[in-house]
């Protein structure tokens, strides 16, 4: 595999096991300890594995820096904090994934895999559609097997899970999806995450590709269920 992961960790113990969890799987890793490396070492990186504490710059910003220049690298908080606020802020910056520790090898590489797979930089299933053409609702494009999205022909930004999330709804228009099942098929079931993780990415999906949030032409809220992408004659019109 050429993908290389940059694993941003100030506690040694720590950083040498993901560096020995990921070396085992097949995944090239660095190891830094600060966040002022990071901002550095960042583009040269396939995926980054944040923690939040950290001596200098701390993690959330170093996060926000990292999206201002690049919305679609994957990029996984791995932290010892589990509080809800600390979750959905590190979700709001533009985290594609958040993993408390102690955490399990098996699950890290199991996001890993999955976020690498959703940006086309790891293999795809053996039954994955091949060569399949963009699907396009209204002024929206998306082209799933090759990671783009445009918007009235202007390329949009996304993150990985944001990314998946449209792709879902866009091969299902009109179908209606709980925030639960949209956990499990996008984050998936080993997942031991909130609803609010499924809220805080629909909001930012939609500052993307909406041209009114709050009045949304593709993504509806389906009260007491979740969400449905809009069918065809919605964004016909």
């Amino acid at each position: 595999m050429a993908e290389r992961i940059l694993c941003v960790e100030d506690d040694p113990d720590i950083g040498k096991l993901l560096v020995a969890i990921l070396g085992e799987a097949g995944y090239p890793a660095d190891w830094i300890t600060d966040g002022e490396r990071a901002l550095a070492r960042w583009p040269q990186a396939s995926l980054v594995v944040l923690d939040l504490m950290l001596p200098d710059i701390d993690g959330l910003e170093v996060c926000r820096q990292i999206r201002r220049r690049d919305a679609a690298l994957p990029l996984i908080m791995l932290t010892a904090r589990a509080a809800t606020h600390d979750i959905v802020r590190g979700l709001e910056l533009g985290a594609d994934d958040y993993i408390t520790k102690p955490f399990e090898a098996d699950i890290l590489l199991a996001r890993i895999q999955a976020l690498l797979r959703r940006r086309g930089l790891a293999p795809p299933a053996p039954d994955s559609p091949a060569d399949r053409p963009p699907i396009t609702c209204g002024e929206l494009a998306v082209d799933i097997d090759q990671h783009r999205v445009t918007l009235s022909g202007q390329p949009v930004a996304l993150t990985a899970k944001e990314f998946a999330l449209l792709a879902l709804f866009v091969s299902h228009p009109g179908r209606g999806y709980s925030r639960g099942e949209l956990l499990d098929r996008v984050w998936g079931p080993e997942f031991d995450g909130y609803d609010h993780t499924v809220n805080t990415h629909i909001n930012r999906l939609r500052g993307n590709i909406e041209t009114d949030p709050a009045h949304p032409t593709y993504i509806h809220t389906v009260w007491g269920v979740g969400y449905r992408f809009a069918d065809a004659a919605e964004t016909a019109q």
